[in-house]
């Protein structure tokens, strides 16, 4: 048995090789008012984003259906609103809900209370319409305020899926050190490849789509390094984005090719979150979770 052999045995369930999460965010028009929150009115660029409601979510629950994936999908609070049907028919599917705010609101922007009132008013509408209430986050944009993830587990959210730092589920350092991160890259995004709208601008500076063969490679690519090193692939998906004929047929080809490998460990973030508290040990000091705590808790700012 080699040393990476030795390493990565029973690291998850069954001693399968490698974990594979398929999260959704469903931003629909919200994605494009917050990259240009000057097309309110503008019916032509809302479009865009409102085809995830009208044509991407079914899509895409038919490709998950056809290998029986079960994906975590964030949605946040406002389009629960706008698209209850939509939603509800993916709980109907089987999915797991996961709470992404009010709005995509810039947290950034946001004191520690307004974030927390976005992501509890969302948590009421979830409960309060489908009575179910998440216990994953995700930041739809910006970042934490201080103290954000010892709040949420007090709030009754087990993980999150917002940071970038590992390949490796982890912890959150100080009084949140139950609130276990999964952690996605924005390669594995289909978002930063496909985004775009001509007028307004986005992204802004040079519109540009990717060629779905060269994200076929791409993830490809990644997905078998993570194999080989035994890691978490966290895949994000926009339904107004992947779900288009042609693109939806590049997701099928890249889900068959995970599902050709009988290794790899099929899980939700909450089942990838549950596993990783019961088995993993604590984070080591040197991890960079617990050095960003130590160099931006109170009184020792970076």
């Amino acid at each position: 048995m080699t040393t990476t052999q030795q390493t990565h045995a029973g690291r998850w369930p069954d001693n399968k090789k490698a974990a594979f999460v398929v999260t959704v965010g469903f931003e629909a028009e919200l994605s494009v008012l917050a990259a240009a929150p000057d097309a309110v009115d503008r019916a032509k660029s809302l479009s865009v984003g409102q085809y995830g409601g009208t044509r991407g979510v079914d899509r895409l629950l038919t490709e998950l259906a056809r290998t029986g994936t079960k994906a975590t999908w964030f949605i946040p609070g406002a389009n629960l609103v706008t698209y209850q049907g939509q939603v509800e028919s993916v709980l109907r599917a089987g999915h797991e809900l996961g709470n992404m705010g009010w709005a995509l609101e810039d947290m950034g922007a946001q004191s520690l209370a307004e974030q927390l009132d976005s992501i509890g008013r969302a948590q009421n509408v979830f409960e309060e319409r489908l009575g179910v209430r998440p216990v994953g986050f995700r930041a739809g944009r910006g970042s934490y305020a201080a103290r954000l993830p010892e709040e949420l587990l007090g709030r009754g959210f087990t993980w999150s899926s917002s940071w970038h730092g590992d390949d490796l589920p982890h912890f959150h350092a100080g009084a949140a050190s139950e609130l276990v991160e999964v952690p996605r890259h924005h390669e594995l995004d289909d978002y930063p490849y496909f985004v775009f709208n001509l007028d307004p601008p986005i992204p802004k500076g040079s519109p540009r789509i990717a060629s779905s063969r060269e994200v076929l490679r791409n993830w490809i690519l990644e997905f078998d390094a993570y194999r080989a090193e035994g890691l978490c692939f966290v895949l994000t998906l926009h339904p107004e984005i992947i779900a288009t004929p042609g693109r939806i047929g590049m997701l099928r080809a890249f889900m068959d090719h995970v599902h050709s490998h009988e290794d790899i460990w099929h899980a939700t973030g909450s089942e990838v979150a549950q596993w990783w508290r019961q088995t993993a040990s604590p984070n080591t000091p040197d991890h960079p979770a617990e050095i960003f705590h130590a160099l931006t808790r109170e009184g020792n700012p970076v």
